[in-house]
Parts: structure tokens; C-alpha cells; sequence
């Protein structure tokens, strides 16, 4: 118990000095906010995979994200930390990562299934932001998708790097997983990575940081 409490402090601790060090990368380089916020969002998201093999109940957790999302909603009020607040865009997301990240932990935790975590996470950590990048960065061939005439706010580029990101991620995951690599393996990475992107797709203003692991979740919890 005293051991996982300090885990969960020192975790706090890492979260806050990678924050300090993001925020004066922003400050001192003169990053865009976008650039430095989806960075954030890869590390904090990513530094959560170890929770399933280290946090016996989901009440850590719990815990964790609620300090994180309180000291969000903070400086956002106060106006500081530019690094993740600073951009030209309403969006929820910062707040709705560490719910998502207690969500796809408590649904994990209920199963006493770890790699229920741990793929929709690792797809929402790496595919998500890297696909944002690329859609912001590449003009050539590039544009925004549109179904009946309507703009998503997406682009090819992005969408397609998301797909094929998580569908490579899911393979590896599910091969490690499973120890097999058969069709079942190939399908069900399909089948994640078109639920993944096309949960990606159809959100806005940072809720795909929810639905992305949940359509992930989902898929696990009817084909794994």
C-alpha cells in the first residue's frame, strides 16, 4: 500500500516536471502551442501504460486523474501554462485525457483484462497526435474530408496516417498479446484501426480523446 502511494506521488511528480520542462521549451523556442500540447499528450499518455502492472484497483487511478484534471482546469483559469492552453481552437481535450485515461482503466480493471488498457491508450497516445502533425504539416496531396459537402475538420493525410499507424500498433500488440500471428490477428487489427479512425473522424474539439479508446474497447470487448 505505502508503495503504491509513493508510485502514484512520484508519477505526480514526473507529470509536473515534464509540464515545467514542456512549458519552457514553449516559452524559450518559441514552439507553437499545438506542437508542444500534442507532445504532452504523447508522453503523459504514454507514461500510463505500466498502470495496469502497477495499480491493484482502479481508485489510484481515479485519484491521479483527478489531480491531473483539477491542475488542468487551474492554469487554464489562471491563465498559464501556454504550452498545452495556447491554441487557436476551442477544445475539451486536455480535460477529457485523464478521464479517458480513468474510463479505459476502470473497463480494464472490471474485466481483469490489461491489454484492454493498454492498446487503446497506446493507439490514442502515438496515432492520435502524430496524425494531427502530419494533417497540419503536408499540404502536397493533401485536403480536407468531406461527406455530403460537409467539412469534418480532417484531413486525408491525417485520417490515412492515423489507420495505418494503429493498424501496425494494433498487429504488434495483438501478436505479443495472443503469440499468434494468424488472420484473426490481421482482421482484428483492421477492425481496430477502422474503428479507431473513424471514431477519430467524426469527433470534435478534443472528444476523440474519448472515443478513440472506447471504439478501440469496444472492438476488443466483442472480437478479442
Amino acid at each position: 500500500m505505502v508503495n503504491i502511494v509513493a508510485i502514484a506521488f512520484f508519477y505526480l511528480i514526473g507529470v509536473a516536471a515534464f509540464l515545467i520542462i514542456n512549458e519552457l521549451i514553449y516559452r524559450r523556442m518559441g514552439m507553437q502551442g499545438e506542437f508542444t500540447r500534442k507532445f504532452a499528450h504523447f508522453a503523459t499518455a504514454l507514461a500510463t501504460l505500466p498502470f495496469p502492472y502497477i495499480f491493484p484497483s482502479h481508485w489510484y487511478v481515479l485519484v491521479l486523474a483527478s489531480v491531473f484534471g483539477l491542475f488542468l482546469f487551474a492554469t487554464w483559469r489562471s491563465r498559464h501554462l501556454g504550452s498545452i492552453h495556447s491554441i487557436n481552437r476551442k477544445s475539451w481535450g486536455s480535460y477529457l485525457l485523464p478521464l479517458s485515461i480513468y474510463l479505459t482503466f476502470l473497463v480494464s480493471d472490471l474485466a481483469e483484462n490489461k491489454f484492454l488498457y493498454i492498446l487503446p491508450m497506446l493507439i490514442l497516445a502515438v496515432c492520435d497526435p502524430l496524425a494531427a502533425i502530419l494533417g497540419m504539416n503536408i499540404k502536397k496531396m493533401n485536403g480536407q474530408i468531406r461527406i455530403f459537402g460537409k467539412s469534418l475538420q480532417k484531413t486525408w493525410v491525417g485520417s490515412g496516417a492515423f489507420f495505418v499507424l494503429s493498424f501496425l500498433i494494433s498487429i504488434i500488440a495483438l501478436y505479443l498479446h495472443l503469440n499468434v500471428l494468424d488472420l484473426k490477428t490481421f482482421w482484428l487489427a483492421f477492425a481496430v484501426a477502422t474503428a479507431g479512425t473513424l471514431a477519430e473522424l467524426v469527433s470534435w474539439r478534443g472528444v476523440d480523446n474519448l472515443t478513440i479508446p472506447f471504439s478501440v474497447v469496444l472492438v476488443l470487448l466483442l472480437f478479442l
